[in-house]
């Protein structure tokens, strides 16, 4: 049996949904799951707990001797990074106003992020080096601690990056517009990552369950919204939808030549 995790965010699930529902050829393996918040996902990775799971590539960059990256499964592409906000109303209001010129008073704000590990904290510790009142909490906290004036800025990513604007939030920044003018290439978010102490054989299995699982999500997505609506933060069905199609795309069945390119100019920075 062997131990597997990841997010009950939409993509995760989407593409999960043929390996844990036993939908694909697995090849004779067996798998008992379990789900996380993104940050309990990257620390399970870090103290080595799961055989099978998906972290942030932030993560993964401390893991690469313990842990392979599979070539299915990744969050990466274009326009689909993680969102700098904060509160925007007129001054007479109360609230403090925040306007694009504001990223000058960054390192002032008391900032909410999704977990020290993730790559939405690597990508905004790039942009805004100096920034030092940093607030680590799960995802979905953060929007509300944004609207409610417990942090003066927050970085989103998955669901939230839909709503944040009905709920009268502003966009101070798109780290994955900062990525991509930064490198031309697409973001990589996160990705499955297998143990490698497993060995060659069953690495190269868990290599071909994966790409089948994402290959079925892809070819039937109807069949996965069940299970996807089951364990979304978000359950407006469009909300879903849209998830799924930003993060699940080109990239996720096989990153290719770009996506590699991608993938190492991250390990680049990472290491200079």
């Amino acid at each position: 049996m062997f131990s597997l995790a990841f997010s009950p965010c939409p993509n995760d699930t989407f593409i999960f949904y043929g390996l844990v529902h036993d939908r694909v050829d697995l090849e004779r393996l067996q798998f008992d799951y379990r789900m996380a918040d993104v940050e309990e996902l990257n620390r399970w990775a870090l103290e080595e707990r799961t055989d099978l799971i998906k972290v942030s590539f932030h993560a993964w960059l401390s893991l690469r001797e313990r842990y392979r990256l599979l070539t299915s499964g990744c969050a990466m592409g274009f326009g689909n990074g993680p969102l700098v906000v904060a509160r925007y109303r007129i001054p007479d209001t109360g609230y403090r106003c925040f306007a694009p010129l504001a990223v000058t008073m960054m390192p002032d704000y008391r900032i909410a992020l999704p977990g020290e590990h993730t790559t939405a904290h690597l990508l905004f510790s790039m942009a805004f080096p100096e920034a030092r009142n940093k607030v680590f909490m799960r995802f979905s906290e953060i929007e509300d601690a944004v609207l409610s004036g417990e942090v003066d800025a927050g970085v989103l990513i998955h669901e939230n990056r839909f709503t944040y604007e009905a709920k009268g939030l502003e966009k101070i920044l798109d780290l994955g517009e900062y990525w991509e003018s930064m490198t031309a290439g697409p973001i990589p978010l996160g990705g499955i990552v297998a143990r490698e102490s497993l060995g060659e054989e069953v690495l190269g299995k868990l290599n071909r369950i994966m790409k089948r699982s994402v290959q079925f999500a892809m070819d039937h997505p109807a069949e996965t919204m069940g299970f996807v609506r089951e364990h979304a933060q978000e359950l407006d069905e469009e909300v879903m939808k849209k998830h799924i199609a930003l993060y699940v795309n080109r990239f996720t069945l096989d990153p290719g030549e770009e996506g590699r390119r991608a993938i190492q100019t991250l390990i680049d920075l990472f290491n200079n």
